[in-house]
């Protein structure tokens, strides 16, 4: 099964996305955006950019779990994991977004 995008309202009346792996899980989630066009604009930044390792933050929280942030060129975070146990977790989650985002589907939640 191949991942795909979920775009939604939040309960603040803010456009978001969501990647999922084929399996179902949350691996990337975005910034809320006022407008559904910027919405559409962070997908194809995330498609863009998710092949480059370079452009994968890093972080490991202060509660000693591993998190990332995928990054734009101009250096804007465009998505956010969900927090890890393990640094391997992490990477596989930095994996899972190259493998799933750019040939993943639009699907309005």
């Amino acid at each position: 099964m191949a991942g795909k995008f979920e775009v939604y309202k939040d309960k603040a009346g803010e456009h978001r996305f969501r990647l999922k792996a084929g399996n179902g899980e949350i691996i990337l989630t975005s910034e809320g955006y006022n407008e559904q066009a910027g919405c559409a604009n962070g997908i194809e930044s995330v498609r863009k950019n998710a092949g480059d390792l370079a452009r994968f933050e890093k972080i490991t929280t202060d509660s000693g779990k591993y998190r990332f942030n995928l990054k734009a060129a101009n250096h804007q975070v465009i998505g956010t994991s969900q927090s890890y146990e393990s640094e391997s977790g992490r990477d596989n989650g930095i994996e899972s977004v190259g493998r799933n985002a750019p040939d993943a589907k639009v699907v309005e939640v």
